[in-house]
């Protein structure tokens, strides 16, 4: 059986603030492990905060100059300035510029090689767990550094949208590498879940795409080059760094952080006179078709996240708990979507509104080729006798229908 909540956290440096609420399980050898509630909890209240061993802004992201910090992705742009970028309007001034949290005076940069962080807490935190491995110094941008040649091999086999980053395995390694007790954050890692060699290598490619088969013998390569450690020799044979892949593949959470999503949160919470409400209102709907026009559904600063609790959460298809990121950081909050009672389980969904929407069949595709598994919830269950409508038909009569129309991540909702 696994850990006892509370015994498991005891190696870590408190990660997740509430755990009285829940305790992990083992279910069987099929499901492993689930999260159960040890109280009654009521909709829409917050089960627990919890923050991930570690995180990653992902690439692209962070290349088209989504600025976040470092270590916690919180956004460093101010609303203001996030509003002007993705609506591309220079000028744009924003009412209530007092609800924007972020303070630009707070941010600091390493000042060896200049990544920038939104605190001198989150730079001393990154810098006692991990920065010193992985900073580059004056070779920040240096092509030819290998840690740089790792980045832009994994740009060219995982294009956006992104669902992970080679540099999440890059962090659990120098977090290894920087650590005095290196068996309690092994250990800590060892709590994910390990897939057999074969599913290994199908998470590895369905995250790279079969287009880049090929690809993964080189990452491999420049990934031992990077960030080799003889206590960690056994992450970096073949097997090993198949299994890193399949570990990320499955557990990475994803982490949507915005400056601008929080203001609005903030003004929708302002009690003001129905006419000034109205405009507000107005301004920010138009805001969002200025930016829909001009960027798109990219919004947001995006990584990932390895997330001890949350990960002992299983799937459903009508899922009684969904993650958020309210803080704008790596700060995951898992709240109710329903009641429930003491010794139920709490499930999450691993597919986004709209996935979850489609046949049973379609669903079953989606869950089977990311995550290699069968659901057998009871939305699953109760649907058994559908017709079998495959996944190409499906999204061939939904792009027919709703054409134009974007697809919520719930994976990244702030």
């Amino acid at each position: 059986m696994a850990a006892p909540v509370d015994d498991m956290f005891s190696l870590c440096v408190d990660p997740c603030k509430v755990t009285s609420s829940v305790e992990v399980q083992f279910i069987d050898n099929i499901k492993g492990k689930g999260l159960f509630a040890k109280r009654s909890i009521k909709k829409e209240e917050t089960i627990f905060i919890e923050r991930p061993l570690v995180s990653s802004q992902f690439l692209w992201n962070s290349l088209y100059k989504y600025k976040a910090c470092e270590h916690c992705l919180q956004s460093l742009e101010t609303a203001e300035e996030n509003a002007r970028r993705l609506s591309h309007n220079p000028a744009l001034s924003l009412p209530h510029p007092e609800l924007c949290r972020v303070r630009p005076e707070l941010h600091q940069a390493c000042p060896q090689c200049q990544v920038m962080y939104c605190s001198s807490e989150c730079r001393q935190a990154a810098a006692d767990q991990y920065h010193r491995v992985l900073c580059l110094g004056p070779s920040e941008e240096d092509p030819d550094h290998p840690i740089n040649k790792l980045k832009d091999a994994w740009r060219s086999v995982h294009y956006p949208p992104e669902t992970s980053s080679i540099m999440l395995m890059a962090k659990m390694v120098a977090v290894v590498k920087q650590a005095k007790d290196k068996a309690h954050w092994q250990k800590l890692f060892s709590h994910f879940c390990s897939r057999a060699a074969n599913e290994e290598e199908e998470i590895a490619h369905k995250l790279l795409g079969e287009q880049f088969r090929g690809q993964l013998g080189l990452l491999h390569s420049l990934f031992k080059e990077a960030l080799y450690d003889e206590h960690l020799s056994r992450w970096f044979v073949p097997e090993g760094f198949r299994s890193l892949f399949a570990l990320v593949g499955t557990n990475g959470q994803g982490i949507g952080t915005s400056s601008l999503s929080q203001w609005v949160h903030a003004c929708d919470a302002l009690e003001l006179p129905n006419q000034q409400r109205e405009q507000l209102d107005s301004f920010i709907d138009q805001l969002y078709k200025d930016i829909d026009k001009e960027t798109g559904e990219f919004l947001n600063c995006e990584g990932s996240g390895l997330y001890l609790l949350q990960s002992s959460c299983n799937h459903s298809c009508i899922p009684n708990a969904e993650a958020s990121f309210p803080d704008n950081n790596f700060q995951l909050h898992l709240n109710a979507l329903s009641d429930i009672s003491p010794g139920e389980e709490i499930c999450i969904s691993y597919l986004d509104f709209c996935q979850r929407d489609r046949s049973r069949h379609s669903r079953h595709k989606i869950l089977r080729e990311n995550y290699l598994f069968v659901c057998s919830c009871s939305k699953c269950t109760s649907q058994m006798d559908e017709l079998d409508v495959t996944s190409e038909e499906e999204e061939g009569e939904a792009e027919g229908e709703t054409e134009g129309d974007e697809m919520e991540d719930e994976m990244t909702d702030v």
